[in-house]
């Protein structure tokens, strides 16, 4: 956790970007898919300049300076309370900070499951018996069970892709959640979220795309315990600080589980 050096080495700043838009925060069907996940109102993202060169290095001190920032404070407070999610009422002492792997420029770490048994030739979802769940099907149980016979067709390696994280977020929804019988929403809208978040920059020798963004999970704790992206920890409230450190600008990437809007 990186907690008081941010006094005594490299600050940031940071201002917020109100003329950077996000596609899928303004995008009718996706927010109606949202609503559909119990996520409208409770998924967003916001986006922010800052003033000094970034190295992964200092990824802990960055989120810690964030999380500080009365800039950052005062936006994220505003849409917090809009939103019913717990504001920061109170400083940000320390952070914790997990480096996610960013490198996919394609869908085709998906591509293992087509072919595998969860999904039918039409793209529906099979469905499968659970103790708990009375709405089950292959695909969370890839998702969530380990011991799930589909649970390895996407390596290790690549679950812990951001665009991996991505979908998995997008398909266990939120607490009211109505799930898809096929597998192409979930699909098109982690593309969609992942276009608008992650920066590429082609190689002009080679024409190769490779992603340029920094992703970084991120939770902050002010003196009570942790208190962003929600009190308690849980699998589907999650906060990522999407970093580009050409432009110099961050978007934080946030969701807090609970039940969505029903309205657009």
């Amino acid at each position: 956790m990186a907690g008081e050096k941010c006094e005594f080495e490299q600050t940031f700043s940071f201002s917020p970007l109100h003329s950077k838009k996000l596609s899928f925060l303004q995008d009718r069907d996706t927010l109606a898919l949202f609503m559909k996940w119990s996520m409208l109102g409770r998924m967003s993202a916001q986006c922010y300049s800052f003033d000094q060169s970034f190295y992964p290095y200092s990824s802990e001190r960055f989120a810690l300076c964030f999380f500080r920032d009365p800039e950052v404070v005062s936006s994220l407070s505003a849409a917090m309370k809009a939103t019913a999610l717990v504001p920061l009422d109170k400083p940000v002492v320390s952070v914790d900070v997990e480096p996610v792997p960013c490198t996919k420029v394609s869908m085709e770490l998906f591509d293992p499951i087509y072919s595998c048994g969860i999904l039918r030739p039409s793209g529906h979802v099979v469905k499968c018996f659970h103790d708990v769940y009375p709405d089950y099907d292959e695909l969370r149980q890839m998702l969530q069970d380990e011991d799930s016979e589909h649970y390895a067709v996407v390596g290790r390696e690549e679950q812990g892709e951001f665009l991996f994280r991505l979908f998995k977020h997008l398909c266990l929804g939120g607490e009211l959640c109505q799930y898809e019988d096929t597998i192409d929403p979930y699909i098109s809208t982690t593309k969609q979220i992942y276009k608008d978040l992650i920066s590429v920059q082609k190689d002009p020798e080679t024409k190769k795309i490779s992603v340029v963004s920094t992703v970084l999970k991120v939770r902050a704790y002010d003196e009570s315990g942790r208190c962003y992206p929600g009190r308690r920890e849980e699998e589907q409230t999650f906060a990522y600080l999407i970093v580009d450190p050409i432009k110099r600008h961050v978007t934080l990437f946030y969701h807090c589980r609970g039940v969505g809007n029903f309205t657009l």
